[in-house]
């Protein structure tokens, strides 16, 4: 019994001293795994190294996409344009029928309305006709003033043989609103307008662009090369001065001249595609239905635009 209590109490210390060391032996691996775990100096550098070069690869790739979309020009999206082709005489004399030949003076006076002097005049013509009867001699000879034609029945504009149209140059009225000259030559120059001058003892056109910057003239001899579409002031205007003074300032002399607003083709090609939008959205289908049009350029987040404010239309023929 005794000898059996002995070696329960020997075996005591050695099993304390066995834990102890496992337990040691545990507490140097966590240390060991810690220090394996802990960031160095080298992961430091390294990382900041990387963040570094991240950080300029970014900033650099956004630099160049910077400097390409400031240099590089888009072409605007092309529109489909909206052909028209209007009836007109040119420099056809105007009568009744489709001869060049110009009517006689019998026939130019159906085209007047006679006048309170024609009126009297004509009481006393019926009145000496009476006596003029029995002296008149009988002969085959033509009246001097009746003509060989009868005139060109078409509209005033160009020739051809088109639709019933009244052209854009009639049909469309452009408005811009501007508080200062300024702000009128960066429409003009958004929209890539041009202004003219034309007439008075200067052969051709001459014609300013640039306007809000430093205006550039050039001048077109040959009159019939210019096709743009273009428009003339008939009614006085505030911006008629904003007109001339862009033009004056482009060295461009103005007496006696008539000034002239050249409109791109792109542009045209814009404002047909909005008129024809604005008249299909009240019910008509033709543009042989418009008789007036007015556009007015705004503001927008781009820069400008131009939106109809009104449209009247034709009267039905019977």
């Amino acid at each position: 019994m005794a000898s059996a209590m002995g070696q329960k109490t020997s075996d005591g210390p050695a099993q304390n001293a066995s834990d102890q060391t496992q337990a040691e032996a545990r507490v140097h691996q966590r240390a060991a795994e810690r220090e394996k775990l802990r960031t160095s100096r080298f992961d430091l550098v390294t990382s900041f190294l990387m963040a570094l070069i991240l950080f300029i690869g970014t900033l650099t790739l956004m630099v160049v996409i910077i400097f390409l979309t400031t240099r590089w020009a888009f072409p605007p999206r092309a529109i489909e344009p909206i052909i028209e082709n209007p009836a007109g005489r040119g420099e056809n004399p105007e009568g009744f029928e489709r001869d060049f030949e110009p009517p006689g003076a019998e026939e130019v006076e159906e085209l007047m309305e006679p006048t309170l002097q024609d009126t009297i005049e004509a009481v006393t013509d019926a009145v000496s006709s009476v006596a003029a009867t029995l002296v008149t001699t009988d002969t085959t000879a033509t009246a001097t003033t009746a003509g060989t034609g009868a005139g060109d029945s078409r509209p005033p504009g160009p020739p051809g043989e088109g639709e019933d149209i009244i052209p854009r140059f009639e049909r469309w009225q452009l408005n811009f609103t501007a508080r200062d000259i300024g702000l009128y030559a960066k429409q003009l120059d958004f929209y890539k307008i041009e202004l003219g001058a034309i007439g008075g003892s200067i052969q051709g056109v001459d014609v300013a662009n640039n306007l809000s910057g430093s205006p550039k003239k050039y001048r077109v001899v040959k009159t019939e090369d210019e096709k743009r579409l273009y428009f003339m002031w008939n009614s006085p205007s505030p911006l008629m001065q904003f007109d001339r003074q862009l033009l004056g300032k482009a060295g461009i002399p103005l007496p006696n001249r008539q000034m002239l607003k050249f409109i791109p083709t792109q542009l045209e090609n814009e404002l047909a595609q909005i008129e024809k939008a604005y008249w299909e959205s009240k019910g008509y289908n033709s543009v042989t239905q418009i008789a007036k049009t007015v556009f007015e350029s705004k503001a927008d987040g781009r820069g400008y635009k131009f939106e109809v404010t009104s449209q009247r239309y034709r009267k039905p023929k019977k």
